[in-house]
């Protein structure tokens, strides 16, 4: 079975082809710190050949939604210490994903602080979950050029801190609508000046966020995750192979270690432009590696791998409810099933006390 063959990552050989998906857990506390149940929480999962974590604020204007946690003030990054450590000592690899929210976020988390996006314009037809409720989103501040290049610093700290605890290697989430997905979005970047307009520079704000995490991480520890064709947080393109096309080729002359690629999770009906399979559509262009997401179970992650386009794939609700995944795949036994209403916010329900195959 190809899943559970090794795997060679960058500069890692990973015991399987599973890897886990990054998955917003809510599980820190309010000042972003991760607790012991974390530690706990990842080691369960090591098993899996590759472990990407849930996605770390940068900074504090990247803050978008209450008890996620960041890798910027002190406290935050020594408790990621005894994640990576825990995890190393059961022979996992571990990267970071790094996170900026950009417009998907309210002012009541932020210290009354309004969201920065690219334009100043509103997520309609949605609305936020926030330490007081749902509630919908607000008009965006227009980040400035001076703020978008403190931005791309505030990436390369955010990668030194994480190779400075441990981190194998660290992912940049630019996907399902977060900044760096809105920079790449004809319906989130009205820009006139060199991070908008054209399809070069709606890429630009990635393309050097990217080269500042190699700078920082090293060659062959990046990789970036992409959504191509999912439209959640009212992110649009009019042609997404025109935008994705050269952002991956521009991709392929950095030392990165995988593309991760997003499979549109939901109807493409309004969008016959979009192309039905961003795997098949996107990871030929790649040179790097590519790990596959998207609603896969163990027969249509092998039916993927045996395409060859796709080296590596990505398991969410699956992993986070069968932390013994691989096993399960290796004697073809029952999956847990995840429990919806427990998947954000909470204590040990729902997020370490799944059962493993013994028990």
């Amino acid at each position: 079975m190809k899943l559970l063959e090794k795997v060679t990552l960058g500069k890692e050989t990973l015991k399987n082809a599973i890897a886990m998906a990054p998955m917003t857990r809510s599980r820190a506390n309010i000042e972003g710190v991760v607790s012991d149940l974390t530690t706990l929480y990842y080691t369960q999962r090591a098993s899996a050949g590759l472990l990407i974590t849930e996605a770390i604020n940068i900074s504090e204007q990247a803050l978008g939604s209450p008890l996620t946690p960041g890798l910027y003030s002190d406290e935050q990054i020594d408790a990621w210490k005894k994640v990576t450590k825990s995890v190393h000592d059961q022979g996992g690899v571990i990267y970071a994903q790094l996170w900026h929210t950009g417009r998907v976020g309210h002012s009541v988390d932020r210290k009354g602080n309004l969201p920065v996006a690219p334009s100043a314009i509103g997520i309609t037809g949605q609305q936020h979950f926030t330490s007081q409720g749902m509630k919908e989103y607000e008009t965006p501040q227009e980040l400035t050029l001076q703020e978008i290049k403190q931005i791309v610093k505030d990436y390369g700290q955010a990668a030194r801190n994480a190779i400075q605890v441990g981190f194998d290697g660290i992912e940049l989430h630019a996907a399902f609508g977060y900044l760096p997905n809105q920079f790449l979005s004809e319906s989130a970047n009205l820009r006139t000046d060199e991070y908008g307009g054209s399809i070069e520079n709606r890429n630009r704000f990635v393309l050097e966020v990217m080269q500042e995490l190699v700078d920082a991480a090293g060659s062959d520890k990046v990789g970036i995750k992409l959504s191509p064709t999912v439209y959640y947080n009212n992110i649009t393109n009019s042609n997404p192979v025109a935008q994705f096309s050269p952002l991956i080729e521009d991709l392929n002359e950095l030392p990165l270690a995988y593309i991760h690629l997003m499979n549109g999770l939901f109807p493409l009906d309004s969008f016959p432009n979009y192309p039905k399979n961003a795997i098949e559509t996107f990871g030929t262009i790649s040179k790097h590696l590519v790990i596959a997401n998207g609603g896969f179970n163990k027969e249509s992650g092998e039916a993927e791998l045996e395409k060859g386009i796709a080296k590596i794939i990505s398991y969410g609700a699956l992993l986070l409810s069968n932390p013994d995944l691989p096993k399960r795949f290796e004697l073809d036994v029952e999956l847990n099933q995840p429990d919806q209403a427990t998947m954000y916010g909470g204590g040990e329900h729902g997020y370490t006390d799944y059962p493993f195959l013994e028990e």
